[in-house]
């Protein structure tokens, strides 16, 4: 049942647990970092996670481009596409702009 002075966005937002076993030293590093950023031991838990959560993303889609990039590359220079009309104009302008 919705209690409708409790079941704010903000509330409902973190209706989800996350639990984790810990030893005793890392929880005292833990209350450590958080006191030192004057942050309850749950927000910098949860923004730390976060953060690292999004470095792993970002770290794994810059690397799949990275991989596609040069797949694309290879490709480039093995199977070179045509000159078209297109880029002899382009380089035709790039000439008489630079005078090269």
């Amino acid at each position: 049942m919705a209690h409708p002075a409790t079941d704010t966005p903000q509330r409902r937002a973190r209706s989800e647990r996350l639990e984790a076993r810990i030893t005793a030293e890392q929880k005292d590093l833990i209350e450590r970092a958080a006191a030192l950023q004057g942050r309850s031991i749950t927000d910098f838990v949860l923004t730390s996670v976060q953060d690292a959560a999004r470095r792993a993303i970002d770290e794994h889609q810059r690397l799949e481009l990275s991989i596609r990039d040069s797949q694309a590359f290879v490709e480039a220079l093995s199977k070179p596409q045509p000159v078209n009309d297109r880029l002899r104009d382009t380089i035709r302008r790039y000439r008489d702009a630079t005078g090269a």
